[in-house]
């Protein structure tokens, strides 16, 4: 078999050098994960009283959310815009679960009261229902639960001039969720149980 020319074999070279550097460049590149983390608004005004406590494995005890301890007949809000995927009891719980436009999902537990119905959309800041005593509010991200605390913002007005003149002032506008700090978002959600 003839040898082939030199130029044919370093243009292979070279064709193979460029693949190479172009997926190792692609694997750098920014991915949806590297996105800014969400901030919420928060679901209602209360007081944790039970933080979210990861379990070992599937069946075993944890937190999978945020117990708030609230006032009697509280407004329960919306902390992100989304469809809702289910509405009903479980073991006499009251739940609404919203699926994200990420896919992320929040569960709305302990209600005393809802009027929203599957298949509907909630807005961000929107009503979800009405909770006393006590109110649960889970995420997950896929199958995992996950820590909806980092993701909570306070609400804060915006700052704004007011008039010294005795001029009305215009009305303000509505708060919106701050985070303090972005949370680090996991990027390597999916089976952790041994």
């Amino acid at each position: 078999m003839p040898a082939r020319p030199r130029s044919t074999r370093r243009r292979r070279l070279l064709v193979g050098a460029v693949i190479s550097v172009t997926a190792l460049v692609g694997l750098e590149a920014p991915t949806p994960a590297t996105a800014a983390p969400p901030c919420w608004f928060p679901p209602v005004e209360g007081t944790v009283t039970d933080p979210f406590r990861e379990p070992p494995c599937p069946w075993c005890p944890g937190n999978r959310g945020i117990e708030f301890d609230v006032g009697d007949d509280v407004a329960v809000r919306a902390a992100a815009s989304g469809r809702i995927e289910f509405v009903g009891s479980v073991a006499d719980v009251r739940y609404v679960v919203v699926r994200l436009t990420n896919g992320w999902r929040h569960t709305y537990g302990q209600l005393t009261s809802t009027s929203l119905v599957l298949g509907g959309v909630v807005l961000a800041g929107g009503a979800v229902g009405r909770a006393s005593d006590t109110f649960f509010f889970g995420l997950r991200i896929g199958d995992e639960y996950a820590d909806p605390a980092p993701f909570i913002g306070a609400l804060r007005g915006r700052q704004r001039l007011i008039p010294v003149d005795g001029t009305p002032a215009r009305p303000a506008p509505p708060p919106q969720p701050k985070c303090a700090t972005a949370p680090a978002l996991r990027t390597d959600y999916g089976p952790r149980y041994v």
